[in-house]
């Protein structure tokens, strides 16, 4: 007794034994109040292009190291499989079709920063309740929601007014316009189509003048001026739009004001970088929520020097290797301001791969793997299975590996209930809180049904049977793969939701996904003997679904999404909008 009253009256011993009294417990997420948020968001990202998903030639060891500090989804799954409606969804943890962010037509995302459509400003985004639960939320890269509503400044859809403090990247998406040296990308079928027209439409003009002139045909001159006039008009009325695509839709922006105008492509990735560094530093004594939006790695693939060349799979994959670098820079910089313990860190795509996208034998977009399919396709796997890790060290059990359906929209309620805060109980939230699954305190997802949408048409139903683990999905429509067997639609550049280049099945084609996850092998009632009661099933949930489904505005319609002079963002006098802040700087 005396010789424990002694090491007692030592100072040091009593500070060690206060220090582990006082303690917070390794695995308690209580003791930490209102985390700290980093969201890494990359665009057009295949599942096989990433090393710890399978990929063994392109180099992502800061992706593959956040796996293995963390949890990784082998089963996550994007709500839509283009950028608009997929980031609509993560944003709101609804699907898209809920928010009016889905398409009946073939404009399936935001086309212009002059449209009118985007993101409701009566959607409460993640973002929008983590402010008011006293978080500093900052978006850095792509936005694709939306910009105005009525004028060229309601910014109605812009990231400040959907809960987002700061705001530093591209309203819009990058595209192969961007870049000057690479062959224009948006609406190029249709543009040809204007050109040949407008070409066809010149051509009668002259010879009708010609033939005035040579007495061969007999026309008014003021026939000849209007038809002329017409000509004009017709070629201004596109070439107003589409010939100044980079400077209408390739601008970068720092809260409300332009900072490029066109965006100098060369520096874009340093810029970004620097953003997301700099809000977590100015940011680090308070809890803050960073959506750091890759523009990685969508065309045209910006890239900057010191990556050309190094990779295996040409500038595609030096594309993914820099994005891998940058994400290990913003790791970095959390462990540098010692955040590392307190901060949950994600990262996913918003979709997969794009196989079609190629420009000559250069194959330009991603690779999704085992896993049939790709972007554009809203109900095979390679459209909308995608990677899925979380870190947060003491919390989440470093290793683990889940292999339970969870969906994009499920960032939504997690992120919201770790700050303290509610999700809106006025209106349907499609996504789960993922904390009990990704601390193993729950076996399976909260998810038993998963719809896959194909702009505003129900693809396919994914259905969790968690007795057995069986995952069941049956495809009600299926884009027609051209040239036959190709496994993507090549002779369009995207897979079509509806019309002639889709094949309505009934009955719906059947498969197992635990057994078959590339979707090889159909089934049939023949083959297996629970078929009938699987899509009677997946039948009824389809039903209830529908059932939740409310009328609203469409903001993709082709009233919304055509090009609006007046809404078009402008940091000069329209129509001579030019700036470069960032080299005044």
């Amino acid at each position: 007794a005396s010789l424990l009253l002694l090491c007692f009256r030592s100072p040091l011993v009593t500070l060690l034994i206060f220090g582990l009294l006082l303690q917070a417990p390794f695995t308690q997420p209580s003791t930490i109040t209102q985390p700290n948020f980093v969201l890494l968001l990359a665009d057009d990202l295949g599942i096989g292009d990433v090393g710890c998903y399978g990929n063994d030639t392109i180099r992502t060891p800061n992706i593959d190291g956040l796996a293995k500090e963390g949890v990784k989804l082998t089963q996550h799954i994007a709500a839509a499989p283009l950028c608009t409606p997929s980031r609509a969804a993560f944003l709101t943890g609804r699907y898209p079709l809920r928010s009016g962010m889905d398409a009946i037509n073939d404009y399936r995302v935001i086309f212009w920063n002059a449209g009118s459509g985007g993101l409701p400003p009566n959607e409460t985004t993640f973002a929008k309740i983590l402010q008011h639960q006293g978080y500093s939320t900052g978006l850095i890269g792509k936005w694709h929601q939306g910009v105005n509503c009525e004028s060229r400044n309601d910014h109605c859809h812009h990231p400040l007014k959907h809960g987002f403090d700061y705001f530093y990247g591209m309203p819009f998406t990058l595209i192969s316009d961007c870049q000057p040296t690479e062959t224009p990308e948006m609406d190029r079928a249709f543009r040809r189509k204007l050109w040949l027209s407008t070409q066809m439409i010149g051509l009668i003009t002259l010879t009708a003048v010609l033939g005035r002139l040579t007495g061969l045909i007999s026309v008014r001159w003021k026939t000849l001026t209007c038809l002329a006039g017409f000509s004009l008009l017709f070629f201004i009325s596109w070439f107003s739009s589409y010939g100044f695509v980079r400077y209408w839709n390739c601008i970068m922006m720092r809260n409300h004001g332009i900072t490029e105008q066109p965006m100098v492509t060369d520096r874009t990735t340093s810029l970004i970088l620097r953003e997301s560094i700099s809000f977590i530093e100015r940011n680090k004594h308070k809890p803050f929520l960073l959506f750091l939006s890759f523009l990685h790695s969508h065309t045209p693939l910006l890239t900057t020097e010191k990556f050309l060349g190094r990779s295996r799979h040409g500038l595609y994959g030096d594309n993914v290797e820099e994005m891998d670098w940058m994400v290990g820079q913003v790791l970095n910089a959390i462990d540098k301001e010692g955040l590392k313990e307190t901060t949950l860190v994600y990262f996913a795509s918003d979709h997969g791969g794009w196989l079609e996208r190629q420009e000559g034998e250069r194959q330009l977009g991603g690779w999704n793997g085992i896993y049939k399919g790709g972007k554009a396709m809203g109900g095979w796997e390679g459209g909308i299975r995608v990677p899925g890790i979380f870190r947060w060290p003491g919390v989440l059990p470093a290793g683990t590996v889940i292999d339970e359906p969870t969906s994009l929209m499920d960032i939504y309620p997690t992120v919201v209930h770790l700050a303290g805060g509610e999700v809106p109980q006025d209106r349907v939230i499609d996504g789960r809180d993922l904390l009990p699954l990704l601390r193993g305190a729950v076996a399976h997802s909260e998810h038993e049904v998963l719809f896959h949408y194909c702009g505003a048409h129900l693809h396919a139903v994914r259905w969790h049977q968690k007795d057995t683990g069986a995952v069941w999905k049956a495809h009600y429509v299926t884009p027609i793969f051209s040239p036959p067997g190709a496994g993507a639609c090549y002779d369009r550049g995207f897979c079509p939701c509806f019309g002639e280049g889709v094949t309505h099945h009934e009955p719906p084609l059947l498969f197992e996904l635990s057994q078959d996850p590339s979707e090889a092998k159909p089934l049939s009632a023949d083959t297996e003997p629970l078929f009938d009661t699987v899509i009677r099933k997946i039948g009824r949930a389809v039903e209830e679904h529908r059932r939740t489904l409310t009328p609203v505005p469409e903001q993709l319609s082709v009233s919304n999404v055509v090009w609006k002079p007046w809404l078009q963002p402008c940091c000069g006098t329209f129509p001579f909008c030019w700036c470069d802040k960032e080299g005044d700087n």
